[in-house]
């Protein structure tokens, strides 16, 4: 099959392309995961001419690849780099251990390739890890600090389980073991001026209860609202949940403190009629227009919330079922979605 236009892969981009002349353009506002789980996957340099190809500005990386960094050299894609979870207990440590990590992964490429966030650790809070965060965000904020470079904001990455409570959206709330870290963390972000990153996945709570949660709402189709919240409406789950983290935040102290969802998207396949390529085209086609019309949520209206897709490809290395599903491409480097 010839290659598609970026229009075929998350169902067109359209909200965020104007102008189509043979190349199209996605918005700044939206990235897509770079997951490296896969036997099969494409180069580094191939992966990020990919990027190129479709306009992509922005990545995500789970982990500081030496090959992905030497091939984003030059590419002006802004990068969301991940510190690993299993290394965040060495680090909290001590400064000298988590400059020996900036100088190892960040420091020979700050020249030649655009870091926008770096995330102590991903979805580690509620967890045993949890205590870990803020020390290592202060060891490596000083880094910056020191080094003047302000414009790399330091963040970890919650999931959804990090809320004891979500529904409504204005009962949001972190659970206790959340909680005993949020507050210091969220000082420290407020202070800085840095957003939280949520992983957002209206996908898990329409399979897992496919009879209260309905698909429009699920899948940003819904055209007359399905939950109110006091004098809010709901048309769509994702920014119900969204708020929900919203509200959670509020109550720890972070009131101000603003959000990048880090990860959001819609298998493909593993699990019958609940993930095919239409739902996941539908799912990201709407997550991408939502985030790039920039109308915020309903309780933070206009509030300015990047996201990233994920993810780039299928990945075999990962459990079977829905979790080898979540790429916009196969590792052929090929479309998954078909043109609408």
């Amino acid at each position: 099959m010839a290659p598609l236009h970026w229009v075929a892969i998350v169902l067109s981009f359209v909200a965020t392309i104007q102008n189509y002349a043979g190349h199209m353009e996605a918005s700044a506002d939206i990235g897509v995961c770079y997951g490296m789980l896969g036997s099969d996957l494409p180069s580094a340099p191939e992966v990020i001419s990919l990027y190129k190809q479709y306009g992509i500005e922005k990545m995500r990386l789970f982990e500081p690849n030496t090959a992905a960094l030497q091939a984003l050299k030059g590419s002006n894609i802004n990068i969301s780099l991940d510190i690993r979870n299993q290394d965040l207990a060495d680090l909290a440590a001590s400064q000298d251990a988590v400059n020996s990590w900036f100088n190892t992964n960040v420091e020979p490429y700050l020249n030649d390739v655009n870091f926008n966030f770096i995330a102590v650790g991903n979805e580690v809070i509620p967890g045993s890890l949890g205590g870990y965060v803020l020390p290592v965000m202060n060891y490596l904020q000083k880094i910056l600090d020191d080094k003047n470079l302000h414009g790399i904001k330091v963040t970890t990455v919650l999931p959804g389980n990090a809320l004891q409570s979500s529904y409504p959206p204005s009962s949001g709330a972190f659970t206790s073991e959340a909680s005993s870290v949020m507050s210091g963390i969220l000082s420290f972000l407020s202070a800085k001026g840095s957003p939280l990153m949520i992983n957002v996945y209206p996908y898990f709570a329409y399979a897992s209860d496919p009879t209260n949660v309905r698909l429009d709402y699920a899948q940003f189709t819904a055209t007359s609202p399905v939950v109110r919240d006091g004098s809010l409406s709901y048309y769509n789950l994702f920014d119900a949940m969204v708020d929900a983290f919203f509200a959670a935040m509020e109550k720890a102290g972070g009131g101000d403190v603003g959000v990048v969802v880090s990860e959001s998207g819609w298998p493909s396949d593993g699990n019958g009629n609940f993930t095919t390529p239409n739902l996941a085209g539908t799912y990201n086609r709407h997550f991408v227009k939502h985030i790039t019309s920039k109308v915020g949520t309903p309780k933070k209206p206009g509030a300015y919330i990047e996201g990233y897709i994920f993810a780039m490809f299928n990945e075999n290395r990962k459990p079977s079922g829905v979790e080898q599903h979540w790429g916009l491409f196969y590792p052929n480097k090929q479309p998954v979605y078909p043109v609408f």
